[in-house]
């Protein structure tokens, strides 16, 4: 039987709660996070994007890229609360889940194509999570936890996407090799400086030479390159 593994992954999660407890906070590019210059990026909008910011940069970087954006603090105990509400409605509806994070979770939905369409469940449930905490939510849904994983990445911002069986290897094959979840910027770079840039190139590598560059991680990377992932 194959597997059905959903990833739901709430989009910008900080800057969203930020948005819905004021929303003049609207279309403004915002950075959540320590404000010194040792302070660090928790999260930022898509507003920030376009300048080259991310999450995990130095603020003091960040500033310099986007100087006209609003810098929050952050208030933890309202994302805790709303972690809280979301991991609630999910729990209450969902056969086996998983959270991986604050503003992550995945769900097995294995056998329930028997019943009801996953993908139809799969949004629905979205569009209760949508309605009852007034966040926006992305989600992915394909046969193993890292594909769900990245077609959330694809269908973010607020939205949605089904990787049916069979078109796994297709979908990531045109992706840069930075898409692969696990492979670090350390490992990346290495890649590129083979002239390795898409996944497509990295998985004709042979997975002996892989392991040779890498260690036991080689194995790792081929089998996510081809779309294999035995987590649980």
């Amino acid at each position: 039987m194959y597997k059905s593994i959903l990833h739901y992954d709430l989009d910008t999660f900080f800057v969203s709660v930020e948005r819905l407890l004021d929303s003049k906070l609207e279309g403004v590019p915002l950075m959540i996070g320590g404000s010194g210059d040792r302070g660090v990026v928790a999260c930022c909008s898509y507003e920030t994007r376009h300048f080259g910011v991310h999450s995990g940069m130095s603020m003091r970087l960040a500033r310099r890229l986007c100087p006209q954006a609003l810098i929050i603090r952050g208030d933890h105990d309202a994302y805790a609360k709303y972690s809280r509400i979301i991991t609630e409605i999910i729990a209450e509806d969902s056969p086996l889940f998983e959270k991986s994070s604050v503003d992550e979770f995945y769900i097995d939905m294995t056998g329930m194509d028997r019943y009801i369409g996953c993908y139809k469940w799969s949004q629905e449930l979205r569009q209760r999570i949508i309605k009852e905490s007034g966040l926006p939510i992305s989600f992915g849904l394909s046969t193993n936890k890292m594909m769900a994983k990245v077609a959330t990445g694809e269908a973010k911002p607020n939205g949605h996407i089904k990787v049916s069986t069979g078109e796994e290897r297709g979908f990531i094959a045109p992706m840069d090799i930075e898409r692969i979840p696990m492979l670090g910027p350390k490992t990346a770079t290495t890649l590129r400086q083979m002239k390795v840039r898409k996944v497509y190139t990295l998985r004709d590598i042979p997975v002996d030479y892989l392991q040779y560059l890498f260690g036991k991680n080689g194995q790792m990377i081929s089998q996510r390159a081809n779309a294999i992932d035995h987590s649980k």
